[in-house]
Order: structure tokens, then sequence, then C-alpha cells
């Protein structure tokens, strides 16, 4: 009886097993693994989906008409609570030093710094192998030059001869590129149709190597920032100071990075979403277990910079720049040659002044910030009223006027006006200021954060 029942509850569980997998010719459905992918990243805040109007109503003094006043609605995004600062863009900017010195050292010399190829790997498996993170942690022993270090080693590294300087050591910027790759939906778009073409048409290339018979082809990107910028923006200014200091020395660590151009921003976005990734296939997370970083439309950063409040002049939602307490509430120009009253000179801490009421500090004022949209007077009539934006990204035979993208915010060198909610301009992609910075957004990967844990 007991060896029945022993048969019986095996038959059951087999059938109740393939019943679970559609054995039964059932719709189950398939379904990725589970993992919470909707928590808050660390240092953003998150936007909610929602509508409002942007646009330039009864500000726009000169009557421009080039961003009217219109009803849109948006879908949630997640965006960091403050302007990249100089540190955080320093951990981008060091593993890009590392990757290249671990590549101009070799798996040869530095095996070590690599991970072993498997033993069923294919033949061309040794010469693409991966820089092992892990091993190399934070480069002391990559740069050092005693205790088995290979600072010896990369010589190519630094300055020499007639380049460097009696006595010092220091790095060559110019060799801290950073080569990428990514599939453009742009591009997809426009070939769908087209059986012609291939996978990689639609593949965007940034390569020490590019081929300049195709398109979608670009030169590697320079990450290093333009620290003369403190002195070419301005003639006749004594900023030698900010020139040699301000992205290295640690009190400017909390500053906003700038000096970086559009495309160093777009880089960093890259960069930022493909160190996610690298974290969650170690912890055996799907590869898009996030959305990519990447930096907001222009219609973005203003619907996040009014906080959910409508028809408000400036992101801390009132009419005036002052407080109640006769406060600037921005780092801006105050008036012609006053930049001091404000509280802040240059540039300030990224927390300075209170966040909006979205949590997010200094959307107006510190720094400009890049947009993703690329700037096109005759491109608002075209836009979409949900999610709209503008882009395309311009190659280096283009001209000027392709090359522009929208900056938002204003900055410590500007005027109270282009702090307003709804004002823009812009600047040409591959030019860095003094006064430039950017954050990141990513995508809410859902519709709704009310069921969030």
């Amino acid at each position: 009886m007991r060896r029945n029942v022993y048969f019986l509850g095996i038959i059951a569980t087999i059938l109740l097993a393939s019943c679970g997998k559609g054995g039964q010719g059932e719709l189950v459905g398939v379904y990725n693994k589970k993992f919470k992918n909707n928590r808050v990243p660390l240092g953003m805040v998150y936007v909610p989906p929602g509508r409002t109007l942007i646009g330039m109503s009864d500000e726009d003094i000169n009557n421009s008409q080039t961003s009217p006043s219109r009803m849109t609605s948006f879908s949630a995004f997640f965006m960091d609570q403050t302007e990249i600062s100089n540190a955080e863009y320093r951990q981008f900017v060091n593993w890009v030093r590392d990757s290249v010195a671990v590549t101009t050292l070799g798996p040869t010399v530095a095996a070590n710094f690599y991970k072993p190829v498997p033993a069923n790997a294919g033949p061309t498996s040794a010469s693409e192998r991966n820089i092992d993170w892990k091993k190399v942690g934070n480069g002391s022993l990559l740069w050092s030059r005693k205790n088995g270090g290979f600072g010896a080693k990369l010589t190519d590294m630094y300055y020499s001869g007639a380049d460097a300087l009696p006595g010092r050591t220091e790095i060559d910027v110019r060799k801290l590129r950073y080569a990428y790759s990514y599939k453009s939906t742009d591009l997809e778009a426009e070939g769908r149709k087209d059986p012609t073409k291939k996978r990689q048409d639609f593949i965007v290339t940034y390569s020490d190597l590019p081929d300049p018979e195709k398109s979608n082809q670009f030169p590697s990107v320079n990450v290093y920032p333009d620290t003369l910028v403190w002195k070419i923006d301005y003639s006749y200014s004594q900023n030698d100071p900010m020139v040699k200091t301000y992205f290295n020395h640690p009190s400017y660590d909390d500053y906003p990075v700038v000096g970086v151009n559009w495309e160093q921003a777009t880089a960093f976005c890259v960069w930022r979403t493909r160190f996610y990734e690298s974290v969650a296939v170690a912890r055996k997370q799907p590869l898009n277990s996030r959305p990519e970083y990447q930096l907001p439309s222009d219609a973005q950063f203003e619907y996040a910079a009014r906080g959910g409040n409508v028809k408000t002049k400036y992101p801390w939602g009132g009419p005036y720049i002052r407080n109640t307490k006769g406060c600037m509430q921005a780092n801006f120009k105050v008036g012609r040659g006053n930049y001091s009253d404000d509280g802040g000179l240059y540039t300030v801490n990224v927390k300075s002044y209170f966040p909006n009421d979205y949590g997010l500090y200094n959307m107006a004022g510190n720094v400009s910030e890049w947009t993703v949209t690329a700037y096109n007077q005759s491109a608002a009539p075209l836009l979409l009223d949900f999610n709209p934006n503008f882009t395309y990204v311009a190659k280096a035979t283009d001209s000027k006027y392709l090359k522009r993208k929208v900056v938002r915010g204003g900055s410590w060198k500007d005027i109270g006006f282009f702090l307003q909610n709804s004002v823009g301009t812009y600047e040409y992609q591959d030019q860095a200021r003094s006064y430039i910075g950017f954050r990141c957004i990513s995508a809410y990967p859902g519709s709704d954060i009310r069921n969030r844990n």
C-alpha cells in the first residue's frame, strides 16, 4: 500500500511539474529572473511621470517663440541629485588611465591583471582577454615603482623629453582616450527596410583607428577635462590658480566638473552604464537590469527643474531670485561685476542652496548643463507632446550649426534671465567651457513606482 502511494506521489509531482512548464500545451509565459530593478540608484532621485506646461510664456520678452508654451507629458526617470562632481568624473578618468596602462603592459608582462583564458576558449580569446579590475584595485600596485609594481615599465604613459618638466613625473593626459561602441536606434530606424543593411551598419564606434570611409565611426574620446578653459574663456583675467588646481585639488572634490565637452559627457554616460553592467553580470543579473545612463533631453531637464510645479519661473517655485530673508537662491551673476553676493565667486559645492521639490540641487545656476538634444530653433513645432526630443550626432566635417547642443540651467557667470526654467541656450558639442557641466538620467524600468518596496 505504501509503495502504491509512493508511486502515485511521484506521478503527481511529474504531472504538476510538466504543467508548470507548459507541458500540457498551455501558454504559461517565460519570465525573467526576479530582482529589484526599481530601486533608486545611488546619488539619484526619482522623477515621477506626469504632465506640465513647458516652454516660455510671459517671460518671452523678445517674443522669440523658440520654445512656445505647451502641455507635455513625460515618462518616469531617475536623475542625478547634483551635477557630476570633480571626484565622480575623476573616477572615470582614473579608470581610463588604468585601462590604458594595463593594455600598454599587455598580458605577457602583467598577466595577473587579466582574467585567465578558459580552457575551452577559441584561438582568438588570448587577444580578447578582459582586465581583472579586482586585481587592478585602486591602481596602487599598477603604478608603484617598488614592491613588485609596474610603474617603471609605464614610462610611455608619462611626458618625456622636451615635453617633461625637470624633476616632475606627470601623466601624459593626451593618452587618456576612451574607445567604445553602441547600437544606434536612430540608424536602425532609418535602415529598417533596407535589406542590404547589416547590424554593423547600425553600430556607432569611437575607435583609436576609425575608418574614414564609414560615417558611423569616430575617433576615440580624450576624457581629461580641458583645464585651460579657466584662462581662455576670459580675456585679461587672472585665473591661473583655477587652471592648475580646480580639477585635482581636494578642496574642489565636490564642485561640479567643468571643461568637459558634450562628447566627453556622453562618453562618461556610456562608461557609467558599462561600469554598472559589469557589477550586474557578477551578481548574475540580466545584462539590461537597468536602462542606460545618458544625458537628459532638453524637455526632461525643464520638467525635472520645475519640480512638479506648473508655470513656475524658477526651480525653487517662486517668481523671485531672493528668498524672504533677502538671500540669493542660486549661484549666478547678480549684477555687472558682482559675482559674490550669492555666496560664490566661481562655482560652489554641488549641494549648495536648497533643492527643488524633487530633491534636485542647482537646476538653475552654478554650471549650465549639457543635454542630449540638438539645438534647432525650427524643431519646436515638430516635436511630439510626449517625451519630446530632437537628436543629431555631428561629425567633425559637419557645419558648426549641426554641432550645437542645448545647454540648460544658467551658470555662475550668467545673469538671472538664464536661470529661468523655460530658458535654454546652446554650445558646440566639441567645445568645453568653465561654466558648463552635466548630470545623468536613467529611464525608470516601469510605469509607476508606487509598488516599490
